[in-house]
């Protein structure tokens, strides 16, 4: 039997098929985490500061992974028209892991400006044959999952996928600083190193693919010119609303996002070990809630997490601001683990529900052109965001705002900074002033069995009185660790109270009365 043969669409799946097909999901997760720890995040940006990078080169690396997207165009052409999604991402999944191998070969190339150069040519080619394996898998993988359970599922894959991230992280960090210190001259062939065992965990991620099982796609009614079809999914006003929401919110993140890893290395001066202990502290705390966030998910709405886990993000961005004051001081370090903390309790919650909306809202059959659509405009604003990051980021470099309290008594004067900008640091508060921005496209997006944030709040409320219970059998304990918690909520629910208690505006004919 013939690959095509074997990895054919089935026309009916059984419940044993189905739930083999989800264990096999959460291997090829786990296996495509330990590829991506390997070829991204701080062991890419050490990469490419060796070979010399700018901040403009910097940015391109953070973007070409979602510029890389823009694939999706003919993406979505071929899989309407082949109707085999397993095959095609498997195929492409097979033909993009050899771009792990370019990428370690830019170490050998005596000038780093080529280098350089072949890195960054190694990444978007991964990521342009990526966009086929992304449009065909979210298809396929919309139609095998059961709707009521795909929080459970995929809070589930999550969870292993950080997981392997951070055992993968952790060897990885202390990997590249043994390597330097044992042979200084030779540091950038520990990256090369990393890169090859990514392709080594590529393999088998694609692998893993190959033993899912794919229900075949409904026949389609017509066959549409790709124009139509892409306009399709923009015409349906509640996901269009999805998109603008996520198109603009990664925006805002990503001009600061990719930036982290620099500013860690070159303003504070830590070291990779350092760095990706950061990085674990942040899995860790993602891995705690990832499964609360995906049971809420499925018993309330997955809009509700985003209106709870969204702002906790943007707030953990705009706590960066504080690291410095101008410098390095006595704080850094624990504001540094309390942010990566808030990150990743944050980011879980915002993968978690934005990625089910998407897959929700999608309607069976189309969802390959509507989660195109989505990741094509989300691709395009998360691309050029860290790309004009790096425009200005020289620009900034030279400008400074300062904040300065001031006490003057008859003999002494105290002066205290209460707010230091520069470079950075500039990024990060417009970043948060942005992603805060985006929140109200949220609120225009309509989920069957959506809820308010206040009910999400006790639902998580429950579950911190649950873990307390859990740690401790100390009443009083329990009462001091979840009071400032439980403070939160009753004035939450004082302030609906009260708004519901509130009379109506009378109406004119011409809108509410002045």
């Amino acid at each position: 039997m013939s690959i095509s043969e074997r990895l054919a669409p089935s026309q009916s799946l059984s419940e044993d098929e189905v739930e083999t097909g989800l264990k096999w999901l959460v291997h090829n997760g786990v296996w495509a985490q330990g590829m991506e720890t390997l070829a991204l995040g701080p062991i890419l940006v050490a990469y490419a500061l060796y070979l010399d990078a700018s901040n403009l080169a910097i940015g391109l690396l953070a973007a070409l992974p979602n510029l890389g997207q823009l694939a999706l165009l003919p993406a979505v052409q071929v899989v309407e028209k082949v109707r085999r999604r397993r095959f095609l991402a498997v195929v492409f999944g097979a033909a993009s892991r050899p771009m792990l191998l370019v990428m370690a070969a830019a170490v050998l190339v005596p000038s780093k400006e080529v280098g350089l150069f072949l890195l960054l040519l190694g990444l978007t080619l991964r990521y342009s044959l990526g966009a086929f394996v992304g449009c065909s898998f979210n298809s396929w993988i919309r139609d095998l999952v059961p709707e009521h359970r795909m929080g459970a599922v995929f809070a589930n894959r999550l969870m292993w996928m950080t997981g392997m991230g951070m055992a993968v992280s952790l060897l990885a960090g202390v990997f590249v600083d043994e390597w330097s210190r044992l042979l200084p001259h030779r540091e950038a062939y520990g990256y090369s190193i990393l890169l090859v065992l990514a392709f080594l965990a590529g393999c088998v991620s694609v692998y893993c693919m190959c033993r899912i099982p794919e229900p075949a796609m409904p026949p389609a009614e017509r066959h549409l010119p790709l124009t139509e079809r892409l306009a399709q999914p923009l015409k349906d006003v509640n996901f269009r609303n999805l998109v603008i929401f996520l198109g603009s919110w990664n925006f805002a993140i990503n001009l600061a996002a990719p930036f982290f890893t620099v500013y860690l290395y070159k303003r504070l001066g830590l070291s990779v070990t350092m760095v990706t202990m950061l990085l674990i502290i942040s899995q860790a705390a993602n891995i705690a809630v990832i499964k609360t966030w995906g049971r809420i998910a499925d018993r309330v709405s997955n809009k509700g997490v985003l209106t709870v886990a969204a702002p906790l993000f943007v707030l953990s961005i705009f706590l960066w601001t504080f690291t410095t004051l101008p410098e390095k001081h006595v704080l850094t370090i624990p504001l540094l683990v309390v942010i990566h903390i808030l990150t990743g309790v944050s980011t879980a919650g915002v993968t978690l529900a934005s990625g089910n909306m998407g897959l929700k809202l999608a309607p069976r059959g189309a969802a390959a052109s509507y989660l195109s659509v989505s990741s094509l405009i989300t691709a395009i604003c998360a691309g050029t965001a860290p790309i004009i990051g790096g425009l200005f980021a020289d620009w900034f470099t030279d400008r400074e705002l300062t904040l300065i309290l001031r006490w003057t008594e008859p003999e002494t004067r105290h002066v205290f900074q209460a707010i230091n900008l520069r470079h950075w640091d500039f990024f990060f508060g417009l970043a948060a002033v942005l992603g805060f921005l985006s929140l109200n496209r949220l609120r225009q997006v309509k989920e069957v069995g959506e809820v308010e944030e206040d009910i999400v709040l006790e639902e998580l409320m429950a579950t911190a009185r649950q873990g307390m219970r859990n740690l401790t059998s100390v009443a009083g304990l329990r009462s001091a660790a979840t009071y400032p918690v439980e403070l939160l909520f009753r004035k939450v629910r004082l302030r609906r109270r009260k708004s519901a208690a509130a009379p109506p505006a009378p109406f004119t004919p011409d809108g509410p009365a002045p």
